[in-house]
């Protein structure tokens, strides 16, 4: 019965002991739920930059179109580099007899997704007559991804 008890107590030690993680194995698996999580953050990032992207293609749109609003009001040419706080601009204020041409008040709505002010180009390099357009993520010239630039 000796025998007996001691192994009982040889099992239940070795039991005991097997039930705890050693550092090598909750290292390997911290390692694989950061790598997970690394791959997880890289498409995020992609997906908030194409829906950047897209954002400032509708919001160039937004824009085009009131100031096609503002041009049949007022019979003013939109000329290059013109401040599109026009928009805003009721007919009190010295905006057209339709304006304000967008629905929010805030200057915030003539800013791309990145925090510039869209930029207007006359004559335009994507529509005839002008562009409203932004020069992406990084605000230069050209570029791809995010970066890429956008007009209406």
């Amino acid at each position: 019965m000796v025998s007996r008890h001691s192994n009982t107590m040889g099992s239940t030690r070795a039991h005991r002991m097997r039930r705890a993680f050693t550092l090598i194995e909750i290292l390997v698996v911290v390692t694989i739920i950061a790598l997970l999580a690394g791959a997880v953050a890289w498409k995020v990032m992609g997906a908030l930059g194409r829906s950047k992207q897209s954002i400032a293609k509708q919001s160039a749109v937004t824009l085009a179109n009131a100031l096609d609003n503002w041009r049949l009001d007022t019979g003013n040419m939109v000329e290059d580099g013109l401040d599109l706080r026009v928009l805003l601009l009721g007919p009190d204020e010295g905006g057209g007899s339709g304006g304000p041409y967008l629905r929010k008040r805030g200057e915030e709505q003539l800013n791309d997704p990145w925090g510039r002010r869209f930029m207007v180009r006359v004559p335009g390099e994507v529509n005839v007559d002008f562009d409203v357009y932004s020069f992406g993520g990084d605000g230069q010239p050209g570029g791809t991804g995010e970066n890429a630039d956008v007009a209406n």
